[in-house]
């Protein structure tokens, strides 16, 4: 099993893909995240099964230190029904058994700070890169800024800002696989909060490539999105 190791400060880690015998301590640290964030919209916890089945189809990644379990990162295979992502960006039917979802990182509260969010978005994009799937995709809540800041910087793009999952506002994101994106020279900023203009963009075949504030408001960086799908 493929191993990456570093430290968190003077503590040695290694990053390792996660087994059943995990569970119950990924469930244990999701309950502490859930305690500790402020929002609770910005976080989906996942069921036991759920993990389970990430689990199962080798989609997991976590972070240890003294053999304890302090972060993870899961991605799945999603159900194939109406709700699928992938027609949120525009696939068709056939495509979608080939998408597979960031489906959520956990950072232990003690942990934090060390850009292990990051890290492990980065590995998990590199197991990615020698897969067969064609698209990751994954949602967002408008205003959660530090996960908006991680999807950006693997490369996704926002592609829908609409409900999910009951009547949560989300971003939804997605990167094309085995393929680099050519940026878009006509460019559009636009506040975060004014929600019916960057779905009218994104209706238009806009995408969002970036997040940036100016004097506390933070803003959406919307360019054409091309042939890009």
């Amino acid at each position: 099993m493929k191993e990456w190791n570093g430290y968190l400060g003077k503590k040695e880690y290694v990053i390792r893909e996660l087994t059943s015998d995990s569970v119950e301590d990924i469930l244990r640290i999701q309950e502490v995240i859930l305690k500790t964030i402020a929002n609770n919209n910005f976080l989906s916890p996942l069921t036991k099964e759920e993990y389970e089945h990430s689990i199962a189809n080798h989609l997991m990644v976590g972070v240890f230190v003294e053999d304890q379990l302090i972060a993870f990162r899961a991605l799945a295979i999603p159900e194939i029904d109406e709700h699928h992502l992938g027609y949120d960006i525009g696939l068709g039917t056939e495509q979608l058994d080939k998408v597979v979802y960031q489906e959520i990182t956990n950072v232990h509260p003690d942990y934090r700070g060390f850009g292990l969010q990051k890290k492990l978005g980065t590995i998990v994009m590199e197991l990615l890169d020698a897969s067969p799937y064609t698209h990751v995709c994954a949602t967002v809540a408008p205003f959660n800024i530090a996960s908006l800041k991680d999807k950006l910087s693997q490369g996704m793009v926002i592609g829908a800002l609409k409900k999910k999952y009951g009547e949560m506002l989300r971003y939804v994101f997605y990167k094309k696989l085995h393929e680099n994106r050519k940026a878009s020279t006509k460019v559009l900023e636009i506040n975060m909060d004014d929600t019916e203009k960057q779905q009218q963009l994104l209706d238009q075949g806009w995408i969002g490539t970036n997040i940036l504030q100016k004097d506390d408001v933070w803003y959406v960086t919307y360019e054409e999105k091309g042939k890009y799908i």
